[in-house]
């Protein structure tokens, strides 16, 4: 059952295997420090493309986000530039203390990176840090000002770095990992055609205007995970931790306090579009002069407040009916009550034998 699981897994999340000799998986120790002298990224705001982060990895940092909850968690990340993507290997968690909505790295947590580099180090594993990663629990993947500001320093005194955001109740109701990775931009630079937004993500009202204000100032990399044979056996045990967690818990009942946060941030986001359109007066019904004014309506319709409110509705009600499946099939499988069939050969047997 296990087995089967991690395969949906990797399935979900995309995993793509390569071979154990592969380059991705070679440190070059003279090419590191070529990359880091030439220092591409410092020209182009837009160097890198995208963010390779092997299963292992992820696993680890899911973990660590989901021991966390309802706080937020933080670690950092081992890995390397190869040409326009950063690759992490491997990912720790640190000794730290969030808060609901913050997390930040004490000195202890700082003593304990030293500590853990420098041993990994003489274990064998020569990457540099190379970013670090952080939970949103139940509020979606992206960075706000606090975060924002976190790496723009981290960018400015050991790039290249990037920040990772995991969101551990969204990644047990949707099964896939709710992941993003992140870049900040220089500071009073200006990105090409503004600020490129993303797909849609349901925001909670209360962080919608931090989302707003900062959205400009980072751009999002294309994530791919990765993991090869050799990996297998590792994998294996962190996600028999990862499975028994799954397995033991109902995410009806575990996510039951982010549900409600939910529901609750669904019915203030519904009065608010109420509000709106009590407020607005219908217009002079015209013809439209081009097409382009029509797409560009059509687009304003799709992203108004009503139609983001339907889109979190119908969101939650999938999660919910997730839940329920997931429930329903652990019952059958697992469960102890005696079928129909296997009930009546008992009475008969029983009979027989009196």
């Amino acid at each position: 059952m296990a087995g089967i699981a991690l395969k949906s897994f990797d399935l979900a999340n995309a995993v793509l295997e390569v071979q154990p000799g592969d380059e991705i998986f070679k440190f070059d120790s003279e090419a590191n420090r070529r990359i880091n002298r030439e220092a591409p990224w410092a020209k182009d705001p837009h160097y890198f493309k995208s963010c390779k982060i092997s299963a292992v990895a992820l696993i680890k940092m899911v973990i660590h986000a989901r021991s966390g909850v309802p706080h937020e968690i933080m670690g950092l990340m081992q890995g390397k530039v190869v040409g326009n993507a950063l690759v992490i290997m491997d990912s720790f968690a640190l000794p730290v203390q969030g808060t609901e909505t913050r997390v930040n790295a004490a000195n202890e947590a700082n003593e304990y990176m030293v500590e853990y580099i420098d041993k990994s180090e003489k274990a064998g594993r020569l990457e540099n840090a190379i970013g670090w990663y952080h939970s949103h629990p139940g509020y979606g993947c992206w960075l706000s000002g606090i975060d924002v500001n976190t790496q723009l320093n981290n960018q400015k005194f050991q790039d290249p770095f990037v920040a990772v955001v995991v969101d551990p109740n969204r990644t047990v109701s949707a099964g896939k990992v709710d992941i993003g990775a992140f870049r900040t931009y220089p500071e009073n630079y200006t990105p090409p055609g503004g600020a490129t937004g993303n797909d849609y993500q349901s925001i909670p009202l209360s962080k919608i205007e931090d989302f707003g204000v900062h959205a400009g100032q980072y751009y999002q990399l294309e994530i791919e995970i990765f993991k090869s044979s050799l990996d297998n056996e590792l994998l294996g045990m962190l996600w028999n931790k990862y499975w028994v967690s799954t397995l033991s818990q109902s995410p009806l009942i575990s996510n039951r306090a982010y549900a409600v946060s939910q529901l609750a941030d669904l019915h203030q986001k519904l009065s608010k579009a109420q509000s709106s359109v009590s407020s607005t007066r219908a217009s002079v019904p015209v013809l439209p002069e081009h097409a382009a004014k029509k797409e560009k309506e059509d687009k304003k319709k799709e992203d108004n407040q009503l139609a983001k409110s339907v889109r979190d509705s119908t969101k939650i009600a999938v999660e919910a009916q997730h839940g329920l499946i997931a429930q329903t099939i652990k019952d059958v499988v697992f469960s102890s009550r005696l079928r129909r069939s296997d009930l009546g050969a008992t009475i008969d047997s029983a009979m027989t034998d009196a």
